[in-house]
């Protein structure tokens, strides 16, 4: 197959990049979740002129995860994500690889609203591992670099969120893992 570099679809995932990095550079989780429902919308259009439906689908179910997420950690809403996802799947795909993003957006969604530190960070990354799949199999530039990008920074992160939890004395305060966090940050 042959990629066209500068085909709009691709300069849509180009768009998406820029989106999903400057989603991750963002110390305040409410514009990140801004930035990550953004980085969604381009997604969504980057892969419509792609014709890979299931991750159009799992890019707008994450878009209103992403939306969702700044109003609620409500259980119901992690439940009406899931289904929204799985009901999706089961409509859209006709193939393995079709189940890659839906499969993903779950885990996202499972990491932001139930889980917190290192093991959320871990469920990310799984995550990010079949968005890279999925875009690699699709031809997406722009998200293969995204996710990719992603996938390291998180990866670093997880591994320094890791290594300063093991380093931490048994019985530290919350102040002492804020002051981690705050280390941690770009």
């Amino acid at each position: 197959m042959t990629i066209d570099w500068f085909s709009p679809a691709q300069c849509v995932g180009y768009v998406a990049f820029v989106l999903g990095v400057g989603g991750f550079l963002q110390r305040d989780d409410r514009r990140f979740k801004q930035f990550m429902a953004a980085e969604c919308l381009a997604y969504i259009v980057h892969f419509t002129l792609l014709g890979n439906p299931t991750a159009t689908a799992s890019s707008a179910v994450s878009m209103l995860r992403s939306v969702l997420a700044l109003r609620t950690r409500s259980p119901w809403v992690v439940a009406f994500v899931l289904a929204l996802n799985l009901g999706l799947g089961l409509s859209l795909a006709h193939r393995a690889s079709d189940w890659l993003p839906l499969t993903a957006s779950c885990l996202g969604t499972l990491a932001l609203f139930l889980l917190e530190g290192v093991a959320m960070r871990a469920l990310m990354l799984c995550g990010t591992a079949l968005w890279i799949a999925n875009n690699l199999i699709a031809g997406s530039i722009g998200g293969t670099a995204l996710e990719i990008a992603i996938g390291a920074v998180n990866l670093r992160t997880t591994w320094l969120m890791a290594r300063a939890t093991r380093a931490r004395p048994a019985g530290a305060s919350a102040d002492a893992s804020q002051a981690d966090d705050a280390a941690l940050s770009p």
